[in-house]
């Protein structure tokens, strides 16, 4: 799983649009950590150390321990509020996890051996229906990413949810169905030829 990132925090001692702005203007974003059980705790961070962590590509996919009057709290990033127009962070919300707490994340798909699929040597496409996999993980081992090979398969190959391993602590999200996640398609050039063949045998 990505390394546990560090966030210190401050408490928020006022609520309201007000008090968010104001704490804006000083370079600081509003935020909130909840669940575990507990009240929510309204917290601020420093703006600048936010939007460097959320550069990373994998904050909301990281363990966060927010750092708060002198103990770490253990959090998964849920969700950031961006302004529409400057794209700058203007609110967080972390969960609180437990030892043994389970997760709902998105992990991103990864392919691999990519020469070594017939269909694509012969100029077939992968054509990837999920960029992402929603999974159900143990706080302690989230994945980083989730690799899928692609060795021996040829055009017309689809690749579904039951094909991929995940990861010991991982399952999928999704029980009800087995989702497709990519597949091989021909390349236009040769449903061309196969157009104009039929056309012609017509």
């Amino acid at each position: 799983m990505s390394d546990t990132l560090t966030l210190p925090a401050e408490a928020r001692e006022r609520a309201g649009k007000g008090a968010s702005r104001a704490l804006r203007r000083e370079g600081r974003v509003p935020a909130v950590i909840y669940g575990g059980n507990e009240a929510p705790i309204s917290i601020h961070v420093e703006a600048k150390e936010l939007a460097r962590q959320l550069g990373t590509g994998h904050f909301l996919n990281s363990i966060v321990e927010i750092e708060l009057n002198g103990k770490k709290l253990r959090t998964l990033p849920k969700d950031v509020a961006f302004h529409p127009v400057s794209s700058r962070a203007l609110h967080a919300d972390f969960l609180r996890l437990s030892a043994d707490s389970k997760v709902h994340v998105e992990v991103p798909v990864i392919f691999v051996n990519e020469l070594a699929s017939p269909g694509l040597k012969r100029g077939g496409v992968l054509n990837i229906v999920r960029h992402e996999l929603e999974l159900i993980c143990e706080s302690d081992k989230i994945p980083d990413d989730i690799s899928i090979d692609v060795t021996g398969l040829d055009i017309g190959a689809s690749i579904h949810i039951s094909h991929v391993m995940l990861p010991a602590g991982s399952v999928s999200a999704i029980t009800d169905r087995d989702f497709t996640i990519a597949t091989i398609v021909a390349p236009s050039s040769l449903k061309s030829e196969e157009g104009d063949t039929a056309v012609t045998a017509a």
